[in-house]
């Protein structure tokens, strides 16, 4: 199987004043606004950072719930936040860590069970596979 995808940006102007679009294939993201003020300086708009943190949380949550299945478990809930690192060094910009904090709602787990799992999904989920960073991982079973 192989499933291809996409996502485009437009960027008009120089990195300080210019400004750019993002756009989705499905359409969730239409010439969504980002800039450097939106990526460095905490204004409000969206960021490749983000996005990247919104695509890790979404595939790891899916992952884990492949997992949980696989040993029998029906999860009612997972709630993923991928919290992204960017650092500048003597090389420039790059993403150096991911840190995953889930929640989950599993009836029938037990923590070594979530656990397992969790990790498993952090070490298999495609996006995780796609980074050069440390990605670590808080995991909590709720309820």
């Amino acid at each position: 199987m192989s499933i291809k995808k996409y996502g485009s940006a437009v960027w008009q102007g120089d990195l300080k004043d210019g400004k750019g679009t993002v756009s989705t294939q499905s359409g969730v993201l239409d010439e969504t606004a980002y800039s450097f003020a939106t990526r460095f300086e905490g204004q409000d708009g969206s960021n490749p950072e983000e996005l990247i943190g919104a695509a890790h949380a979404s595939c790891y949550s899916m992952a884990l719930s492949m997992i949980l299945g696989e040993a029998g478990y029906t999860p009612e809930r997972i709630a993923t936040q991928a919290e992204v690192s960017l650092v500048e060094d003597e090389s420039g910009f790059s993403i150096s860590q991911i840190h995953l904090e889930t929640r989950a709602s599993v009836p029938g787990a037990d923590q070594a069970a979530f656990e397992d799992a969790a990790n498993k999904a952090k070490e298999g989920c495609p996006i995780s596979k796609l980074f050069n960073a440390e990605i670590t991982l808080d995991a909590k079973l709720e309820g």
